[in-house]
Order: C-alpha cells, then structure tokens, then sequence
C-alpha cells in the first residue's frame, strides 16, 4: 500500500492511494491523538483511491506541527505533514542560514569594493 501527496492546497490534503485490494480506513494523527479519518474516492484505476483531508484550523500553531496519515488497521505510517509557523521560528536553522547567506553576501562587497580600491585581485 502506498499513498503519494499529490497536493496540499488551502489546508486540503490530497493524494492518491494504490492498495492491493480494499483500501483501509486511514487516521490522520497529530499529537498522538486521532483528528479525523480520509475521505476516500475512486480513483484512475484498478486498486487506485483518491483521497483527500482539510486539515483544522486549529493545528496551525507556533512550532513545528506534525500530522501522519496512518493505517487504522496495522498503524503503518504513510505521510507525514510537516507544518511551520510562528515566532518561534526565529531560532529555527534555516532562519540561521539566511542570516549567514545575509553576511557573506556583504562580506563578498566589502572584498571586491577592497579590491576594486586597492588594485589587488
């Protein structure tokens, strides 16, 4: 069984599911607690499901937020939804690589502008 997002759009997830023979129920999960279940419709195909979730308002919040879509049956996970959001982004890493990109871009001008007034290469 396999399950590929094929978007995720003003909070509505969508995929497509190939299963082997009837689809399972799938349980969307955050914070350990079941939030729902997929809708399921037919699909392109033999053993192929649409399957679509709007995600609630309420798990956008500060952080990082994890939602899996999980089997009922045997609790394998299939995706995973990562969201984030907030202030306390701020110290997440990839605000710390823009403010090092930021640096060496301005290291970088003040070399060449060095350069370009010492005759240097």
């Amino acid at each position: 069984m396999t399950l590929t997002r094929t978007r995720l759009h003003g909070g509505r997830y969508e995929g497509i599911l190939t299963a082997t023979d009837m689809p399972p129920v799938i349980e969307v999960v955050h914070l350990d607690h079941v939030i729902g279940t997929v809708e399921l419709g037919a699909g392109d195909g033999k053993n192929r499901f649409q399957v679509g979730f709007d995600l609630p308002g309420w798990v956008l919040s500060d952080g990082v937020q994890v939602i899996s879509l999980r089997s009922a049956a045997d609790g394998e996970v299939l995706d995973r939804i990562t969201v984030l959001a907030g202030s306390v982004l701020d110290e997440d890493i990839r605000a710390e690589i823009a403010l090092l990109r930021d640096e060496l871009d301005l290291l970088k001008r003040a070399f060449r502008r060095h350069c370009t007034e010492t005759g240097e290469d």
